[in-house]
């Protein structure tokens, strides 16, 4: 069973997870300006450090940096959004199905190296289509349930608004469009975002604990 914390946390460890969730969740932001504002590439990539600490540190701290990454923002802006369920439903499916963290011992045979990392791959493969499919569905309903009870529609530009003509043009059911828009958006965030979180989080295990393993070691 997947751990919805780090275990024998002391009071040391708590102080340290949250000051990492907070830079975590700031780094979210940046790098989703980074992206969008910058170099002009709309994608929805706000949650690579939500999942890095999902991997890293279990279900409680990824869900406190996709919450202070979508809270941040609105208490800006004085604005929120429901696709903050989008974000926390990720984490979920991350913490779910998440593959162990290869860690393997020195002098492991270079056949087995590379048929844990295989292993791992496929697992990250499976949890990416996994998230593809319910983050576009999950996506697509939130946006169409305004639609359909309050009448109103998006007063903005959304890069996924890109996919919906050719969908309508075919006669798709309103909350069809809506999800098939986003994802040939989510097959390329989503693969930056499970991949990425991944590999960013075997290097923030590697600094979370480097003090223990210098321990253990001694």
């Amino acid at each position: 069973m997947n751990e919805l914390l780090p275990k024998n946390m002391d009071k040391f460890t708590v102080i340290k997870l949250s000051v990492l969730c907070i830079l975590a969740a700031l780094m979210n932001i940046l790098l989703s300006s980074f992206f969008i504002k910058i170099l002009g590439i709309p994608l929805f990539i706000d949650t690579v450090f939500s999942a890095a600490i999902t991997f890293a540190f279990g279900l409680i701290p990824g869900i406190i940096v996709a919450v202070l990454s979508w809270l941040i923002p609105a208490v800006y802006n004085m604005n929120i959004h429901f696709f903050v369920l989008c974000s926390i439903a990720e984490v979920v499916l991350i913490w779910a199905l998440k593959p162990g963290n290869p860690d393997i011992p020195a002098f492991t045979p270079k056949e087995k190296i590379i048929s844990a990392y295989t292993v791992v791959a496929a697992k990250l493969m499976i949890l990416y289509i996994i998230c593809v499919i319910a983050i576009s569905v999950l996506g697509g309903i939130i946006n169409f349930l305004p639609q359909l009870f309050l009448r109103t529609h998006e007063s903005y530009f959304s890069i996924e608004d890109t996919f919906k003509p050719e969908f309508i043009m075919k006669n798709f059911p309103t909350l069809a469009v809506n999800i098939l828009s986003r994802i040939p958006i989510n097959i390329v965030d989503r693969f930056i975002v499970i991949f990425g979180g991944f590999f960013i989080s075997l290097g923030l295990l590697k600094i979370f604990y480097v003090k223990e393993k210098i321990q253990r070691e001694v």
